[in-house]
């Protein structure tokens, strides 16, 4: 038996309840026996996350329930959000490691691979996305980003977001060089294995990263292992010091 059990939260930055178990389901199978999941949605902002203006809306709610979650004793925070809606202001609030699905995927991807493509969901989402690869340096590596044209609340569609995703992988890895591909939304649940299935049988067997799996697995391991975002970075804001961050 495990010495103690820890508890994790995924945060859904998303006002609708709609996501959580299906977030639940996609990241259980990756749960170690001695990690306990707790799954809970903002209740404030955008029902979506497809654009700037609703990440910049939804954070202030993502970063008011992780100030909560610390409180109510978690030990680490997962929002579930490829883009890391609100995920680098709550680091600077919370003394838990706090995770998105954008970084863990992309280092993940380089552990595994020289150059990685993002299959995106919408046009907006691009642009966005390579930000994210520039601001982390790791622009180099980035193949391509090729959006599947189906917005969030279509994704749980896999008769349409398989055959869609396995068709873009193909081309990211025959026409950009990808060797590694990234499912550049955590509403793309179900889709990861299929879509590794098929590249397999057509002789490009290329890793296919769900952001769900390699965040939580990535949480436990800093849970685990007693580590946290580091505050010489995320340093706590002088109006919230003495408020309860360590």
């Amino acid at each position: 038996m495990p010495d103690r059990t820890y508890r994790i939260r995924l945060i859904v930055p998303a006002n609708t309840s709609g996501f959580n178990e299906r977030m639940r389901a996609a990241v259980t199978p990756a749960l170690a026996p001695d990690f306990k999941l707790d799954v809970k949605n903002i209740t404030g902002g955008t029902p979506y996350i497809e654009s700037r203006y609703a990440l910049a809306t939804n954070a202030p709610y993502v970063i008011e329930l992780a100030r909560q979650t610390e409180k109510e004793g978690f030990d680490g925070i997962f929002v579930s959000d490829f883009d890391f809606c609100g995920v680098e202001p709550s680091r600077e609030t919370v003394s838990i490691p706090v995770v998105g699905g954008f970084r863990p995927s992309a280092l993940t991807a380089i552990l595994l691979g020289q150059r990685f493509s993002i299959i995106s969901i919408v046009d907006a989402t691009v642009d966005l996305q390579r930000e994210h690869a520039y601001s982390f340096g790791i622009l180099e590596n980035l193949a391509s980003i090729r959006p599947i044209g189906l917005p969030v609340d279509e994704l749980d569609d896999l008769d349409r977001a398989i055959p869609k995703a396995y068709e873009l992988a193909r081309r990211c890895i025959l026409e950009d060089g990808a060797d590694v591909i990234l499912l550049g939304c955590t509403g793309f649940i179900g889709v990861a294995a299929p879509v590794a299935k098929l590249l397999a049988e057509d002789g490009l067997p290329a890793p296919v990263l769900d952001p769900n799996i390699t965040a939580i697995v990535t949480l436990q391991g800093l849970v685990r292992a007693g580590q946290r975002q580091s505050p010489l970075t995320y340093a706590c804001p002088p109006n919230l010091q003495g408020s309860g961050k360590a």
